[in-house]
């Protein structure tokens, strides 16, 4: 296959020459074996190669793009904004860097500290356990999405801007689905126009307040309001940042998550999230704001965001020949709020179930061939986000339980089982002794934050 020059994004620092990661193989080396397991029954396409739609341009919507292209679909993908900017934290795991050959000039930073400070300001200092090579990477999330749709362009899927409004289901096995949208050429002025696309297949990658999911009737989850501020601090202190982000917990940032100062190019990203008490977001980053306070003195506030941002999967993913990946789905894990990989992670998977199910598009899919992404999926990842889920509830339920759990952070151990779960999305395989120890000391920092607890209902009774 020729080779295809890809734009090139220049953050606006510039990025170290050096890489500590494997040079990229050829591009045939990357592009995935896959296996031919198709439905017998399902009927050849013909003239034509399969033809499927993704609703959606983010992460999740341009891996599947891009894999669907490759593959030999027919690859339509519906974005509206194309300089969207999602208040995201924008920390990516080191492992995604290398799955998804992603260019180092798109990671803003390399983070290879944080500090986890407590309700009362206890900090501890995360981040000791790395190796010289291993770092959290930071990106914009516009920067990210954009490079991986021009990706999924180079490798044959049409990009098309446009919102997607609804979707007519088809009347039998192989009939097509029509999808509805508005088209916006730069032609039509602001109002776009009307469009009609027929395909095979969807995969909804359309967010938090996915129209594809309201259209298989997917089931409401709860959601968390994500807010965020774009602040552009002075030099001097932009330096304190370099490589390192920052976590606050406490009622006072947020009653159920927490607070985060993350770097970016040349800006600092401030921000906060609340399933609870989301009327009360802006109090919360006006708090976050206030921890941090000495740290970013003298910014300026260039952008406000915000979001919703889902708190578990979907009662229904899938029906028929349409499937959610992403925040459509509901893949964003509980205590970390951490999201692209996996957003990613699902869209190729899906996009894989796809190519695999079709034998490269010759033949049609069925339910059953996109079914097998759920079950692997839920496989790979379901311990994952169980547990951080019991983390969350048992961590973050209190101050005097943050404050436990900021202290249970200091232990090394824990760090390093943090990390390397994090970087590479594999459970590290634990040390029978330290585990035992770290359960002993876990048990010992729950004893004293409800201690704290008791003795702090009673002042306040």
């Amino acid at each position: 296959m020729a080779s295809i020059a890809i734009k090139t994004f220049v953050g606006l620092r510039q990025s170290s020459p050096e890489s500590h990661l494997p040079k990229p193989l050829p591009a045939q080396a990357h592009q995935r074996k896959l296996r031919i397991a198709a439905a017998k029954t399902s009927p050849k396409v013909t003239g034509r190669n399969l033809r499927v739609a993704i609703i959606g341009g983010g992460p999740a919507g341009g891996a599947a793009a891009e894999t669907l292209a490759k593959g030999g679909i027919e690859t339509f993908l519906i974005e509206r904004k194309m300089d969207n900017c999602k208040p995201c934290g924008g920390a990516i795991p080191l492992c995604m860097v290398g799955e998804f050959d992603l260019p180092l000039d798109i990671i803003d930073r390399r983070v290879t500290k944080m500090k986890m400070i407590s309700p009362s300001n206890v900090a501890v200092d995360i981040g000791q356990t790395l190796k010289p090579h291993e770092y959290i990477g930071m990106v914009r999330r516009e920067v990210l999405d954009a490079y991986l749709r021009e990706r999924a362009a180079a490798a044959g899927a049409a990009v098309i801007n446009g919102l997607f409004l609804k979707m007519d289901k088809p009347t039998s096995k192989t009939a097509p689905y029509t999808l509805h949208y508005t088209g916006y050429d730069g032609k039509t002025g602001g109002a776009g126009s009307k469009q009609i696309l027929e395909v095979d297949a969807v995969i909804g990658a359309d967010g938090a307040n996915s129209r594809v999911a309201k259209s298989i009737g997917a089931g409401d989850y709860e959601y968390a309001i994500a807010f965020q501020e774009r602040i552009k601090i002075p030099d001097d202190k932009m330096k304190y940042y370099e490589d390192l982000a920052e976590m606050y917990v406490g009622d006072d940032v947020s009653p159920d998550f927490y607070g985060w100062v993350f770097p970016k190019c040349d800006h600092v990203a401030v921000g906060t999230g609340t399933v609870t008490h989301k009327g009360d977001i802006k109090k919360f980053q006006s708090a976050t704001r206030l921890r941090a306070r000495d740290k970013i003195l003298g910014g300026k506030i260039i952008r406000v965001e915000a979001h919703p941002i889902p708190e578990h999967p979907r009662p229904k993913r899938l029906a028929g020949r349409v499937a959610l990946v992403g925040d459509a789905a509901g893949y964003v894990t509980k205590c970390s709020g951490e999201g692209i990989y996996f957003a990613a992670k699902s869209g190729r998977m899906c996009a894989e179930a796809i190519v695999e199910g079709s034998e490269n598009g010759k033949r049609m899919v069925e339910e059953g061939d996109l079914r097998k992404y759920l079950e692997k999926w839920d496989k790979t990842y379901w311990p994952t986000y169980k547990v951080l889920d019991v983390l969350q509830k048992v961590f973050y339920r209190s101050n005097p339980a943050r404050e436990a759990f900021v202290e249970m952070c200091a232990d090394e151990y824990v760090q390093k089982m943090t990390f390397d779960s994090y970087l590479y999305k594999k459970v590290a395989p634990g040390n029978p002794l330290e585990d035992l120890k770290l359960a002993v000391n876990t048990i010992g920092s729950l004893v004293r934050a409800n201690a704290l607890r008791r003795e702090m209902d009673k002042l306040s009774v």
